[in-house]
């Protein structure tokens, strides 16, 4: 076994990789290949010539320090059970020490995977608020917006300890989703077909349907800052007193 960044040359089983685990096509493997992907920024687990076991992250920060956002955390199905993915998050959470990262974030995909996650160092840092609305009778004036302006605007309406995602975080997003403002909200959502799927609303979030209204969607899904349910998990690279992060809002599920 061995635990190691991956070559270019790997790609092609990194993305077969991916494909059993989460279902993807690869339109969307493109995408993240284009915006976001970089060998330095994988680790995974190669078994007799083959890869098993991958993650990857995007660079983030809280309160000026550097922490990593996990994402795609797989192992292939004929290797699970084994430990690799335990093998892999120990030498990947070393290897981030190595860099300056003061810790990682990730978001479990299920409840089980909480437990998962908790028995290797990680506890829950954020929650969110999800809801459900149709449009209203009224409209609100809402704006398209570029990457930079939603950076911006974003890191002015994040709570005290929130988790700033930006460049490769954004430009990834951006393959999936629109960024928008209004005159006390921001944005980052999708409209599939009539409905409206928001990835992140942060400020007013009373403005929602009129949202809806604005931009011809029936129905809409939104993730806000709340505590309705446990979110996303930190663990600790350093053992400095850092702050845990008290907020992550942004997920590329």
């Amino acid at each position: 076994m061995i635990i190691d960044a991956p070559r270019r040359t790997d790609i092609p089983m990194l993305r077969a990789l991916w494909k059993q685990a989460f279902g993807d096509g690869d339109e969307f493997l493109d995408a993240f290949e284009n915006t976001a992907f970089s060998t330095e920024h994988c680790r995974c687990v190669t078994v007799d010539g083959a890869i098993v076991a991958a993650l990857y992250w995007f660079d983030c920060s809280c309160l000026g320090e550097r922490i990593a956002y996990l994402y795609a955390i797989a192992t292939s199905r004929e290797h699970r059970g084994m430990g690799l993915c335990t093998s892999l998050m120990d030498d990947t959470h070393k290897h981030l020490k190595e860099l300056g990262y003061k810790g990682s974030v990730l978001v479990p995909s299920s409840e089980a995977l909480f437990d998962f996650y908790k028995k290797r160092g990680y506890e829950v840092c954020s929650h969110i608020k999800e809801f459900s609305c149709r449009p209203s009778k009224e409209s609100v004036d809402v704006f398209r917006i570029e990457p930079d302006e939603y950076a911006r605007l974003r890191r002015e309406l994040l709570p005290r300890g929130g988790v700033v995602q930006e460049n490769e975080n954004l430009s990834f997003l951006q393959a999936q989703a629109s960024f928008y403002k209004t005159d006390d909200a921001l944005l980052a959502a999708r409209i599939d077909g009539h409905k409206l799927i928001c990835a992140e609303l942060l400020g007013n979030a009373e403005v929602a349907p009129a949202v809806l209204k604005a931009l011809g969607c029936t129905e809409g899904d939104f993730r806000t800052v709340g505590n309705q349910r446990a979110f996303a998990m930190y663990h600790s690279i350093e053992n400095e007193s850092f702050i845990v992060p008290a907020y992550f809002g942004l997920a590329f599920d």
